[in-house]
């Protein structure tokens, strides 16, 4: 027990050193998200990465705070343990000094006893002593006057039968006297025998009482033994405790901090899809209302005019959705399986693909920093550097990738940034 009784209190030792070694990191990652916090709360745009950077962070709390409740349940599950083993040694306590407390009694009822049967003896040998007396003397009287004795008995008798009988009564005292001195032996050895057989169980008594004195002293210990082990586990119990409390608070802190990050990011590109748009539509009112179109490209007199890229096709989920922390890059069309799939512009295509999340995807670059998409495709009908027509078939609707439904993710790049579809469309 108490090797036991060691080596969980080294493992606590450990845990304990662990626990202090995990909030280090945590106070490093405070810092750093404090560092973070400080960069986007300063500066004037939020970036991708900033944002990034924080639920990577965010990710690594999640990490820690799995580990520490880990712990928590490792340490709650040998507190209970524990707990339990203290009550069972509580139970053996006191049944122990219950055992202890009986056998108390029986040894001094014991006592009594001997105390009694003693008292019998002294009694017996008494009257044993006495009797023997009584018998020496009457045999003493016999062997000094015995002549004169029987001749009295032989004057005093009035008949022959009459002296035989004076004999014969002479002869039954002597053998009464001698049958009492030996009863009275018997008896005494008897009691003596008794007695003895109660010194006999007292002592048995006594070693077993010796014995459940040295259990419960052995009891005594395990259970102060127990009960550290008991306020050990509880102590690091709240130190582990008040360190998840802490990660949770800072991961909460860094969700909200996200958001803010997030929401204020969606801002910004929103912001920026309407400068651009602005200054497409005055450029395009600078040039005039004719404005031809280009074989293979397009002019920003285009601007709101693509193709519809899915005929007949019809929107399941709009730019600008949030989806968990994020918001939905493009716009959703949704088709039969196996449905063309057109450019809705004229343009070189500069991807076809498969790739991880959006599967079969296209992209077409038409000119004046305008590019489209075109994802989940169930295949691709276009290479790479091939010269597309507005309205050619380019691919088929499908739902490879990260997709459970056909359809086609359709998304609209002016210079590089994501703006709404259905502005273009």
């Amino acid at each position: 027990m108490q090797k036991e009784v060691r080596n969980s209190t080294t493992g606590i030792n450990l845990k304990r050193i662990a626990a202090a070694a995990l909030a280090v990191v945590l106070l490093l990652l405070l810092l750093v998200s404090n560092t973070f916090g400080t960069e986007i709360t300063a500066s004037a745009r939020v970036t991708q990465t900033q944002i990034d950077r924080l639920r990577t962070q965010k990710r690594e709390y999640e990490r820690q705070k799995r580990e520490v409740q880990s712990k928590i349940d490792a340490i709650e599950f040998e507190h209970s343990t524990e707990k339990i083993k203290k009550e069972v040694i509580d139970q053996r306590i006191m049944l122990t000094d219950l055992e202890i407390k009986n056998i108390n009694s029986t040894i001094e009822q014991f006592h009594h006893l001997i105390r009694e049967k003693e008292y019998e003896v002294y009694l017996a040998q008494n009257r044993e002593d006495d009797q023997l007396h009584r018998y020496r003397n009457r045999i003493r009287d016999m062997e000094e006057n015995g002549i004169f004795s029987y001749l009295e008995i032989l004057f005093d008798s009035t008949s022959f039968s009459d002296l035989l009988a004076r004999i014969d009564f002479v002869s039954d005292i002597m053998r009464a006297d001698r049958k009492l001195y030996d009863d009275l032996q018997v008896m005494r050895g008897e009691t003596e025998e008794a007695k003895a057989e109660l010194e006999e169980t007292k002592v048995e008594l006594e070693d077993e009482k010796d014995q459940l004195e040295h259990k419960e002293a052995e009891l005594f210990v395990q259970l102060e033994e127990a009960q550290k082990m008991i306020r050990d586990l509880e102590d690091e119990l709240e130190t582990e405790s008040q360190l998840r409390d802490e990660i949770i608070a800072e991961e909460e802190r860094l969700q909200r901090e996200i958001n803010t990050a997030v929401e204020k990011f969606r801002q910004q590109q929103e912001a920026d899809r309407l400068r651009r748009l602005r200054e497409q539509q005055n450029r395009s009112q600078s040039s005039g209302s004719g404005g031809g179109s280009g074989g293979g490209g397009s002019s920003s007199a285009n601007a709101g005019k693509l193709l519809w890229p899915v005929p007949g096709g019809t929107i399941v989920s709009r730019y600008g959705v949030p989806r968990g922390s994020r918001f939905h890059s493009g716009l959703d069309i949704g088709a039969a399986h196996g449905a063309n799939i057109v450019a809705s512009e004229s343009g070189t295509v500069i991807v076809s693909k498969y790739g991880a999340g959006l599967g079969y995807y296209v992209t077409i670059a038409h000119g004046n920093g305008i590019q489209t998409l075109y994802g989940h495709n169930s295949s691709n009908a276009v290479n790479v550097g091939d010269v597309v027509s507005r309205g050619q078939v380019i691919a088929y609707i499908g739902s490879t990738g990260n997709a459970t439904t056909p359809h086609i993710h359709f998304e609209v790049f002016v210079n590089g940034t994501r703006v709404n579809p259905q502005h273009w469309l």
